[in-house]
């Protein structure tokens, strides 16, 4: 082992998620050094002292193996402006350490330390700056002593900054109490790496805290897959498996036993089997039904006023005339408490939509529409000229601080809501709006039941038809063949278990049969750069979105993401750039917003100059990074080409690259062009309703690439994930005892 003392001159490589660092270090000779190791607080211009062992490497020659790692102050003035200047500090830039270090010198780390208000004798300096910076400097040494004493816990580099992040001078303490906490404060950080601290601490294998822990988490896993409890037979074999407890059913069964006895989780039959509940998920699902059942019993105005009338008044002021179903569902939208009207593309729901809207304005009554994602709502104002909220803004989330304003001692004051895409509605947002719905105030629920359920826990639309309880309308006619060719029509095939038509020759609706995965991966690309003339755009970058089944492989969201963002932009000293984990981020990049964010504040530019701000980005928003501050520490991602919200560098997992994304995640948008590579995978995910949810994703054009059996086989798969909800079963259990008909 030797002790090796000099300055870092540059960072070569590091992984965030794991500290594995490769730098350059110029020690008291003037030799330069390569180190190589766990050194995820090692910052260019700080002075350090490396113990460690030297070895060869076949390609980059000697290397010193660094086994540990301790911060010296800098020896000279210029390794201390290169310290601070390095990123290190928010706020302090290159010239701001120059001139901290030209007012303090060689006492420069002693006023940060333990003088930070004379920091305002640097000129530029005020008081608000001073403070920040000696904020952020505390921080640092604060966080930089935590973090090496968490390494003995096996805590990685990230996971550590949450921890501190959420629980600062305690964290140590925190950890060694109950580390099981960390699963429900630490977002990241699930029962596998809990039980790894719990180990490191001491904690038995077969402890009842230890098994509460896993059964609790099992529940948490089930929820983030999209069910709302678990049969009991499948929690405990889950739970107690070797993937999980690695302990015998027996102990875990009395572990479950002491959970329902002490109302940590909720034991109810649901369809005849014995199921467990978190007992938020149970609340949420069972105050659904109750509450939706109450917005069936609602009266309509209209009921009075020849609702039939009126349609035909609006036909001939229109010059449309509406097919018999298209009436239907105008007549009952406008009479019932709630409704459900679903069908596929080109069924006329738009059409119907428009009815309703004029019908409700001339009556003299009012009418708020929203959707679940802001791309969705965007659409939605496009079809009907009125203009649509996301939910989440109709129902002012955070304007006061917390949650959402608008609840049953504030709803919102209207005549009639109607959601669009209701397929992407989770159980929990539905749960916020049913709150939101006045005494006197209907529901008017649209979407296509045949799509992929949505990405949060729950399968709301699909339960509540299957339920019998809300009138549904089903719209089985197309209109829009002519208008929307042959998407609309290999739509229906796929839907009905028919292979699409891949050789029609229509431009709206393209094949290509490619055998191997990366002349597949290569073609995609080239469709990205714009090098192949049959895409109906001359903007790729702007129009074309490549939707995936997986993430991983060669045609997964991260290998495609890797190729394509290498193409189309790639490196340039231009760009400021970001690492995150194996991700790196690029000014210009095309990004994805990967979970509801609520909190997180954004701009919008308006044309007065006056900017609107609001609060919250959205699992699935879109966005371009337009900003990377390395002396901020911030990145700045610009929505739909008008919300302008700032992230700091900890939550860029909060962020993905989205040149492809998976058909899940496509969810409520719409693209001119969508481009699928398709060559095989699993028969659980290469199903019916993916491909189906995917091309009714395109509004211009469908390309898919790859082999045409694959493509077949998944129209013939009618294969549905299980997804264990019971808000069905609530709704047929209350209809009686609340005097709705089945």
């Amino acid at each position: 082992m030797e002790e090796i003392k000099g300055t870092v001159k540059s960072i070569i490589f590091r992984n965030e998620e794991n500290g594995y660092t490769v730098l350059e270090l110029v020690d008291a000779t003037g030799d330069e050094i390569t180190a190589v190791g766990a050194l995820p607080l090692a910052s260019v211009g700080e002075r350090i002292e490396i113990t460690g062992t030297w070895t060869e490497h076949p390609t980059y020659g000697r290397q010193l193996r660094a086994q540990g790692c301790r911060t010296l102050a800098p020896a000279t003035l210029s390794a201390l402006v290169n310290y601070l200047g390095s990123g290190l500090i928010r706020g302090v830039g290159e010239s701001t350490a120059r001139e901290i270090v030209n007012t303090f010198g060689t006492d420069t780390l002693a006023v940060l330390e333990n003088e930070p208000q004379r920091l305002t004798e640097v000129p530029g300096i005020g008081r608000l700056r001073a403070a920040k910076i000696a904020e952020s400097f505390a921080a640092q040494r604060d966080m930089r002593d935590i973090m090496l004493a968490l390494q003995e816990f096996g805590v990685t580099v990230s996971q550590a900054m949450k921890l501190y992040k959420a629980y600062g001078a305690l964290c140590l303490a925190k950890i060694r109490e109950n580390p099981y906490r960390l699963i429900d404060d630490i977002e990241g950080i699930g029962f596998l790496t809990a039980d790894k601290l719990a180990q490191n601490a001491g904690v038995e294998r077969d402890s009842a805290f230890r098994l509460k822990a896993g059964l609790k988490y099992t529940l948490q896993w089930a929820r983030q897959e999209g069910h709302t409890y678990l049969p009991r037979d499948i929690l405990l074999r889950i739970a107690a498996s070797e993937r999980l407890l690695g302990v015998e059913l027996l102990p875990t069964e009395r572990a479950l036993d002491e959970l329902i006895i002490g109302n940590e989780v909720v034991y109810q039959t649901v369809g005849g089997v014995d199921s467990v509940f978190l007992p938020r998920m149970h609340f949420l699902e069972s105050d659904c039904a109750r509450r939706l059942l109450q917005v069936v019993n609602t009266p309509s105005p209209l009921l009075f006023l020849d609702p039939e009338k009126q349609v035909t008044l609006l036909e001939r002021e229109l010059a449309i005339s509406l097919a018999p179903q298209q009436r239907e569902a105008v007549v009952r939208a406008l009479t019932s408490g709630a409704l459900v009207i679903t069908g596929g593309p080109g069924t006329g729901k738009t059409t119907i939509l428009r009815f309703i809207i004029r019908i409700m304005q001339n009556m003299g009554l009012s009418c708020e529409l929203c959707a679940p994602t802001g791309r969705a709502a965007k659409r939605m104002t496009e079809a009907t000229g009125v203009s649509a909220r996301t939910i989440h803004r109709l129902l002012e989330y955070g304007y006061d601080g917390e949650g959402f304003l608008r609840d049953e001692e504030n709803p919102i004051e209207t005549d009639l809501i109607i959601v669009d895409e209701m397929s992407m509605v989770d159980v929990q947002l539905m749960h916020a709006l049913l709150r939101a719905v006045g005494s006197n105030t209907r529901l008017l629920m649209v979407g296509d039941a045949d799509q992929l359920p949505p990405v949060g826990a729950g399968n709301v639309l699909r339960d509540i038809i299957e339920s019998e309880t809300v009138p549904v309308m089903r719209l089985t006619d197309i209109f829009r063949q002519a208008e929307r060719g042959m998407i609309v029509e290999n739509a229906h095939r796929i839907n009905n278990g028919q292979p699409p038509e891949l050789t029609s020759g229509t431009e709206d609706f393209l094949f290509e049969e490619i055998a191997a995965a990366e002349d597949v991966a290569r073609r995609v690309v080239g469709l990205c750069m714009g090098r192949v003339g049959r895409l109906l755009t001359q903007d790729p970058r702007k129009d074309v979105q490549v939707l995936v089944p997986m993430k991983k492989g060669p045609l997964g969201v991260y290998a495609l993401n890797a190729r394509i963002q290498a193409a189309v932009n790639p490196p340039s000293r231009q760009k400021r750039e970001r690492r995150q984990g194996d991700v790196t981020f690029r000014e210009g990049d095309k990004v994805m917003q990967v979970k509801n964010n609520y909190k997180i504040g954004w701009k919008k530019a308006r044309y007065n100059g006056m900017a609107e701000e609001g609060i919250g980005t959205f699992n699935g928003d879109l966005g371009t990074i337009m900003r990377i501050d390395p002396v901020e520490q911030e990145v700045e991602v610009l929505f739909d080409d008008e919300r302008a919200a700032v992230y700091d560098f900890t939550m860029l997992d909060e962020l993905a690259l989205a040149y492809a994304v998976t058909v899940h995640k496509s969810q409520g948008s719409e693209f001119p062009i969508v481009v699928m590579p398709l060559v095989g995978g699993a028969p659980s995910l290469m199903t019916r309703n993916l491909l189906y949810t995917a091309v009714t994703r395109a509004r211009e054009q469908v390309y898919l690439l790859g082999r045409s059996r694959c493509i077949y086989d998944m129209a013939a798969n009618a294969q549905v994930k299980k997804r264990y909800s019971a808000l069905g079963t609530f709704l047929r259990e209350l209809a009686p005892l609340i005097g709705v008909a089945g």
